[in-house]
This record gives C-alpha cells, sequence and structure tokens, in this order.
C-alpha cells in the first residue's frame, strides 16, 4: 500500500531527504463494485441461478438440503449435540479419572446439604433440592461443554422462584395446619416451582427478615448463630489456603451431621419447637407434567429466571475455558441448560443453573471433565436411596445458616466497589443502580433496570466519542491523531478523519455536527477546525477521507447521514472518499442510496489508498507544501 506522499514524486532528493517520504509507490487501481465484493466476500451468487426462475431456484436449494442429510451429517449433527462423543475418545483415563472422581463426590457431598437449603428458598420441600441437584447435573453432563462447570441449586434462582411460588400458593394466614393439610400445600408449591422452571423470579426485602425476627425461636436462633461461627471460618479457611489444602474442608456435612446427632441426642423438636427435616422420601418422584396452568402468570418470572440462568452459566464457562484453553459453544450451552431445566421439571425439580461456588469446588478438587458430574450424582443419588432417614433430625436453622454462608461472596462483593470506581465509573455506577433497585424493589425488576441502565451508559459513551483528524507519521505509512506527540505530515485541503464508533440513530446528530465542524459546512458561519498549532494556517478542505473502520455497523437513520453528507460534500466542491467500510456498512448505505452520490471509485480498502488517491486528485507535486509538525 502506498502512503500519503506516494503518488507523486518529490521534487529533490534533499527534500527527500528531510521529510523521509516513501517514494516509489504504485498508486493502486479505484476499487470498483465487483472488486469490492471480491476482496470482502459479499453475497456469492452463481450467474446462472439468478437466471432461473424462483420455483427452479427454490427446487435446487431443496436438492442441495436433501443431498446435505446424508449420514456424514448426521453424525456431525450428533457430534454437535452430544459433547461426551467428542471428548470422550480422548479422554485421559491414568491423568484424568482420578481428579474428575475426587472433584465430583467433594462437589457431590456440597450438593447434599446446599440443595436441600436451596429448597427452602424455593419455599419446597428439602428432597426437591436433592432432586434439582441430580436430574440438571446429569443432563448437563451429557450436553453441556463446559469442563470445569458445575451446576445445580443456585441461590439467586433460588430467591427468585422462591418469590414467584409464594405468591402463586400463599401460606394461608393462620399458619396452623395439619400434616394432610400442609402435605397438599407442598405440592402445589413444588408444582409451582416446577412450572416456573418449565417456563424458566425473586423477592429479597429486607423488611421480610426484620418482620420474621422477632417471632424467631430462641433455640433455632441459638442453633443459627453456632453454625455461622463454624462455616463462615471455615469458608474463609478454604478460601485462604485454597492452593495449600488437597481438597477443601466439608464444613456443610459436617455442621450437617453435629446438629442432627445434637438435635436427636437432645430431642430439640419436641422439647424446643425446633423445625427438623423430617422423612426424606426415598428413590425419585414420578415424572409428572408440570401445572402449564400456570405459565401464563409465571411468564414474567421465567424470562429474568432465563436470563440469569443462561448468563451466569455461559459466564463461568468462558471464564475456565479461558484459563484452561479450551472453547465452549454458547448455542450449545444454551440448549444444555434449557433441556436441563425442561427435563428436570417433570421431575418437580426447581431451576437450576452454573454455580460459582461448587464450580470453583470442582476446579479446586482437581476436576478436568464433564465426567465428575456422574460422580457428583453417584453421591446425591445414594442420599436419596439409602442415605436419606440419617437427615431426619437435620434442624432447617442449619439449612438456613449454609444459605447465609453460602452467599457470603455476594456481599463480600462490596470490597471491589473502591477498585471499580478507579477502573470506570460508568461500571460503578451500573452496579449501584442495579444493587439500589434489587434491594428495595425486588431481584427481577432490579434486574431489568441495571439492564436498561448499562444500555443507556452505552448510548451515552457512543455520543461522547471523539472523532480524531489523522496525519501521516514521518517515515512510515501509518496515520496517528494530530493531537499525538509524533511529527506528522499534514496536507494543506486534505482532511483525513476517523469516526470510531457505530453510526446509529443515537449518534447520527453528533457525526453531523462533528463532520460540520471539521469542513466548514456550517453555512459560511464556521471554520474548518485544525488540529494543529495555533499558528497553523486553515485552508478550505477540498478532499476528505473518511476512515470508517471504526464503524462496525450503521442502521437507516446513520446510513441517510451519509448519504445527506455526501450530497452536501458534492455540493460545496468537495471530494469525499471513504475508506475500510465493512460489508454490512457498505451494504445498508448502498440500499440507502449512497451509490447515487458518489462512485465506486471513491471507496477504499484502506485509508493509505484513499490518501495517495486524494493527492493525486489535488496534484501535489512534491512535499514542499506539506506542513510539518510535533
Amino acid at each position: 500500500m502506498s502512503g500519503l506522499l506516494g503518488a507523486r514524486t518529490c521534487s529533490s532528493a534533499g527534500e527527500v531527504s528531510d521529510l523521509k517520504c516513501p517514494l516509489g509507490a504504485k498508486l493502486r487501481e479505484p476499487l470498483t463494485e465487483a472488486r469490492f465484493q471480491q476482496i470482502f466476500g459479499g453475497a456469492e451468487q452463481e450467474p446462472d441461478l439468478l437466471a432461473e426462475p424462483r420455483w427452479s431456484r427454490r427446487c435446487s436449494l431443496w436438492r442441495r438440503r436433501a443431498r446435505a442429510c446424508s449420514a456424514p451429517g448426521a453424525w456431525r449433527l450428533l457430534l454437535a449435540r452430544l459433547p461426551p462423543l467428542r471428548w470422550l475418545p480422548h479422554y485421559r483415563w491414568r491423568a484424568w479419572l482420578l481428579g474428575d472422581a475426587v472433584a465430583g463426590v467433594t462437589v457431590g457431598i456440597v450438593h447434599v446439604p446446599q440443595g436441600m437449603a436451596f429448597a427452602l428458598l424455593t419455599s419446597v420441600p428439602p428432597v426437591f433440592g436433592l432432586y434439582t441437584s441430580f436430574f440438571p447435573v446429569l443432563l448437563y453432563t451429557l450436553l453441556g461443554t463446559g469442563r470445569h462447570l458445575s451446576t445445580g441449586t443456585f441461590a439467586v434462582l433460588s430467591l427468585m422462584t422462591g418469590s414467584a411460588v409464594e405468591r402463586l400458593v400463599p401460606e394461608p394466614l393462620g399458619g396452623n395446619l395439619s400434616g394432610i393439610e400442609m402435605e397438599q400445600l407442598d405440592a402445589q408449591r413444588v408444582g409451582a416451582a416446577a412450572a416456573v422452571a418449565f417456563g424458566s423470579g425473586a423477592l429479597m426485602t429486607l423488611a421480610a427478615v426484620l418482620t420474621a425476627l422477632p417471632r424467631s425461636s430462641p433455640a433455632e436462633l441459638t442453633i443459627s448463630v453456632l453454625s455461622l461461627a463454624l462455616l463462615v471460618p471455615v469458608k474463609e479457611l478454604n478460601v485462604r489456603f485454597r492452593d495449600k489444602l488437597p481438597t477443601p474442608i466439608p464444613g456443610e456435612i459436617v455442621m450437617v451431621l453435629l446438629a442432627s446427632v445434637l438435635c436427636f441426642t437432645s430431642s430439640l423438636d419436641t422439647r424446643y419447637n425446633v423445625q427438623i427435616v423430617g422423612l426424606l422420601p426415598g428413590g425419585f418422584p414420578q415424572p409428572l407434567l408440570p401445572n402449564l396452568a400456570e405459565l401464563p402468570r409465571i411468564l414474567a418470572d421465567s424470562l429474568p429466571i432465563a436470563l440469569v440462568t443462561f448468563a451466569v452459566s455461559v459466564s463461568l464457562a468462558s471464564i475456565y475455558a479461558d484459563k484452561y484453553n479450551y472453547t465452549v459453544d454458547s448455542n450449545q450451552e444454551l440448549l444444555a441448560h434449557g433441556v436441563s431445566n425442561l427435563i428436570s421439571s417433570l421431575f418437580s425439580c426447581f431451576p437450576n443453573s452454573a454455580t460459582l461456588a461448587t464450580t470453583s469446588l470442582l476446579v479446586d478438587a482437581g476436576g478436568n471433565t464433564q465426567l465428575a458430574g456422574l460422580f457428583s450424582c453417584i453421591v446425591v443419588l445414594s442420599v436419596l436411596l439409602w442415605l436419606g432417614p440419617f437427615f431426619y433430625y437435620l434442624p432447617k436453622a442449619v439449612l438456613a445458616c449454609i444459605n447465609i454462608s453460602s452467599m457470603r461472596q455476594m456481599f463480600f462483593q462490596m470490597q471491589e466497589l473502591p477498585q471499580l470506581w478507579r477502573i470506570s465509573r460508568v461500571d460503578f455506577a451500573v452496579w449501584m443502580v442495579t444493587w439500589m433497585a434489587v434491594v428495595t424493589l425486588s431481584v427481577d425488576l432490579g434486574l431489568a433496570i441495571g439492564v436498561v441502565f448499562s444500555m443507556m451508559t452505552v448510548v451515552c459513551r457512543t455520543q461522547r466519542v471523539q472523532c480524531l483528524a489523522l496525519g501521516l507519521a514521518e517515515g512510515t505509512e501509518l496515520y496517528r491523531p494530530l493531537r499525538e506527540s509524533h511529527k506528522l505530515l499534514q496536507v494543506p485541503g486534505l482532511c483525513i478523519l476517523s469516526y470510531p464508533t457505530p453510526l446509529y440513530f443515537g449518534t447520527r446528530g453528533q457525526f453531523r455536527r462533528i463532520l460540520e465542524w471539521h469542513l466548514g459546512l456550517g453555512g459560511g458561519k464556521e471554520t474548518p477546525k485544525t488540529d494543529g498549532p495555533p499558528n497553523a494556517v486553515a485552508e478550505p478542505v477540498r478532499v476528505v477521507v473518511l476512515d470508517c473502520s471504526g464503524v462496525t455497523f450503521a442502521d437507516a437513520a446513520g446510513a441517510r447521514e451519509v448519504v445527506q453528507l455526501a450530497s452536501r460534500c458534492r455540493d460545496a466542491g468537495i471530494h469525499l472518499l471513504l475508506a475500510q467500510c465493512n460489508a454490512s456498512v457498505l451494504g445498508t448505505l448502498t440500499q440507502a442510496g449512497l451509490l447515487d452520490r458518489v462512485t465506486p471509485e471513491q471507496l477504499f480498502v484502506s485509508v493509505q489508498d484513499a490518501a495517495a488517491h486524494a493527492l493525486e486528485r489535488l496534484e501535489l507535486t512534491g512535499p514542499k507544501t506539506c506542513t510539518v509538525w510535533v
């Protein structure tokens, strides 16, 4: 590619030596539309196909698709939809099996108390937390692409689901229910939770917790304080000594065993009315279609749950995929979690997703592949089939403390606010607005407000970008902003501008004002902007090169703005050149009528080529008229 001064030879050897302008560069031919399509890969169509009737083209298309439905095509589809067929043949049994087994068993041990605890957040009996810790994990093992991802019960989703369940199936005001009435209430709530999972909400208000605190039992409050006194330090030890411990300390399972033994030996359930888990039904529930009549009522809750599930799961999978140098398929992840929630809802499971705590635990314990999920399922399965009676005397207060300790990292994230403030005050504002909305309103509404506010910040930031005037760095073919402290070459009458943001309805006004300012198109009252030194003489712009490499997309309003700019430049005698437009942007501009205002010869692949063409048009005979400044 030629440089700025490569269109013509310089007038003397002395001048060439002083300014180091690139000589001997060959000016490329004008970029025609056919050449542009060849370079950028536009829509490819066979010439003879275009001449065929529409019905004939459709028949050809169907014949092509039919040929694609072959045995190799079916095998490729099966490989894409069942990831174990890809990674299992290459599984390193000696190197990975022990790590996956240890990690899976460790995570499964945590799944048991955590699943029962999060079931309380969902307002369903604890055993359904075990179901949710089994079926989704098994399904993700078969469908997921995240090798280090651990799925199951998630605190935020449990809160959101619990809010919807309590709204749909409220508890009677009296509160004194018989055993049969309680079973009926639980069954209704399980059906509502499964319906939310099938459609894939969270009411967290501080006021409810504070209101219920005076009614709490002194014995349960004491159990909670003692449980937190054990769980929180163990959690911190696991975090601080993560690299030194062979496996994390199973604080939850130790707490469950101690509390169960204490309640059994002291009869806390009968003497002090401590609520216990009770009998966990053995085996699996009968597959049952959720109450689909509730779907219209829970759609408003399902949408934020689905968004949170996908965002958390794909983000976690991508983090560990980048860390361990492999890739995840976002579409397959969406399918895996969708199928996981859909099928598990038939077994009375509530919504689930990947969880940060168990994923981190799985990685720390040496997990390598999705096979660790099978070992985790074995642990939960053993509890469902045989070990369930051992949790009969487990106080529910202990499960509540497991919830609190599992969510402590959510509160500790506030420690990152000072650093976030230093890095990006806009991201700090998004964090604070979302947090305040969630706390004062609800999780689903708060998340929606956070998303809307984040989108508004993106719009505001795109409207505050600066259009940069470029000049040629001495001795190179690189164009740099004129405000940088580099020795640059600036040609009178030539303006090279870089617009580094998408061109859409929100930025078109700014685009118009910036170009008017630089080109002096403000009705004769404004002069062209100069980024040079104060004593630089501003000359009328005769040729402008617009670098569109930063314009990632353009909508109809933005495209019309470019077309209007081309018309105004033509009326003002300014030759407009467009450089580095991607195929999508160029297609939008063409549809808006750009080629009625400019010719294909005014479209260039690079700024260097466009600048060389501009200099030829300006009839530059040497570098004497170049302005050199620092």
